[in-house]
């Protein structure tokens, strides 16, 4: 494959495919970008997909270009040099892994491949997934890694809504069948990241991810707990852990919060656990750690009730004002939000509930269409409970209005505070 210039296509163009699309754009590769739903492909050609200041004037500067081709047609992948899959792998509601579109996304690769191709997968997954999705059927239509084709797994190492972390700033991790499909992948990948990590095989890839995943899960949910812990010492949990993190070494500092949401947090451990249950080998800290943000969000609803309770306020007719409903700071992302668990909670316990995010346009919990408020000022509330806090958003009106609870714990200055 040329080092520059090559075509890459690129499967799949969410939150990992499109920044990643454009990333390639800027290495001068030409792309074909890939997705099925045509809603998705106007959105982008609009201009009106989610993305961080730098990717959105990457895409502005290059939608309808003929080097930046989008389609519907799997077809063109056989016009490609180099296939990268980027589709979710989420969990199903009995967190079982749900591989319906992983599955779909290599059967069409593999059936579209031509020979001297680089086939790269990157949706987190379990260990083993590039071999049995890509390797095994390939082996099936005759064509052999190393021999006739490129096949890799490098994992997304995407943060949305975070600047600082662009991809070409990040390094990427890339395992390969056999050591050349490594060094391939490795080429189409290079200009995209802050330096490359062969490491020896696609499962070390694949297990890479999953403990960089489940590293995260374990640490917020004891973040969590600690806070809980503080909150009953009479001390505030944002000025132990500023202050734990003034060191320089042995610590690692994670924020307490509603719980984990979005893509990977609350997904990508059950892919470790769901693969190693009923094994001789347990994993008893990871279950522990996934069963503690499971309970998260119900124990903010939990809380809110307490709160309005020592307030005087009864919870039927109660009005609630969720402060941010996406999963995390700036970005209109609200899948597996803590907030739909608490608003649900809420609103079966009698609560009136609202939201105010100004990028989250419109929510539906259970259902049922959550009202929006642009003005919160503008109502009085019984409780505002502060989930999500967007990068320059006003809060100056919440000091002297009704009682919050606060579950950032980033609010100390507040009157009429309480946390989780």
């Amino acid at each position: 494959m040329r080092p520059r210039g090559a075509t890459v296509a690129v499967v799949g163009l969410g939150y990992v495919g499109l920044p990643t699309a454009l990333a390639l754009r800027a290495a001068d590769h030409r792309v074909i970008g890939l997705d099925n739903r045509p809603e998705r492909l106007a959105e982008i050609e609009q201009g009106r997909a989610d993305l961080i200041p730098a990717d959105r004037e990457r895409l502005r500067a290059h939608r309808g270009r003929p080097a930046f081709e989008l389609t519907t047609d799997p077809a063109r992948l056989g016009a490609a040099d180099a296939v990268l899959v980027c589709v979710p792998t989420p969990v199903d509601a009995r967190l079982v892994p749900d591989l319906g579109a992983l599955r779909a996304a290599c059967a069409t690769v593999v059936e579209r491949a031509v020979p001297g191709q680089t086939l790269i997968l990157t949706s987190t997954s379990y260990v083993g997934t590039t071999r049995d999705l890509l390797v095994k059927p390939l082996a099936a239509r005759g064509l052999v890694p190393s021999r006739d084709l490129f096949v890799a797994f490098a994992p997304e190492r995407i943060d949305p809504g975070r600047p600082a972390h662009m991809q070409q700033n990040t390094p990427r991790v890339v395992g390969g069948v056999g050591r050349s499909c490594g060094e391939r992948a490795a080429e189409v990948l290079r200009e995209t990241a802050g330096g490359v990590r062969l490491v020896g095989s696609a499962e070390a890839a694949e297990m890479c991810k999953l403990l960089e995943n489940t590293f995260r899960a374990v640490n917020i949910a004891f973040a969590n707990e600690f806070a809980t812990a503080c909150g009953a010492l009479g001390l505030d949990p944002a000025e132990v852990l500023d202050a734990a993190a003034t060191k320089p070494f042995g610590f690692m500092p994670f924020a307490p919060g509603p719980g984990a949401g979005g893509h990977c947090i609350p997904c990508d451990p059950h892919y470790l656990l769901w693969q190693l249950r009923g094994g001789p080998v347990s994993c008893r800290i990871t279950e522990a750690a996934m069963n503690a943000l499971a309970e998260r969000p119900h124990r903010v609803a939990e809380r809110a009730l307490e709160t309005l309770a020592e307030h005087g306020v009864a919870r039927r007719g109660a009005r609630v004002l969720l402060l941010g409903v996406a999963y995390k700071s700036g970005v209109a992302d609200v899948r597996e939000s803590p907030a739909l668990t608490i608003i649900g909670a809420l609103a079966r316990a009698g609560a009136e509930v609202a939201y105010c995010d100004p990028l989250v346009p419109a929510l539906t919990v259970d259902g049922r269409p959550v009202p929006r408020v642009t003005d919160p000022v503008a109502s009085e509330w019984d409780l505002v409970l502060a989930h999500t806090l967007h990068p320059g958003q006003d809060l100056g009106w919440l000091d002297g209005t009704a009682p919050v609870l606060d579950a950032t714990y980033r609010l100390a200055d507040l009157a009429r505070r309480s946390v989780v």
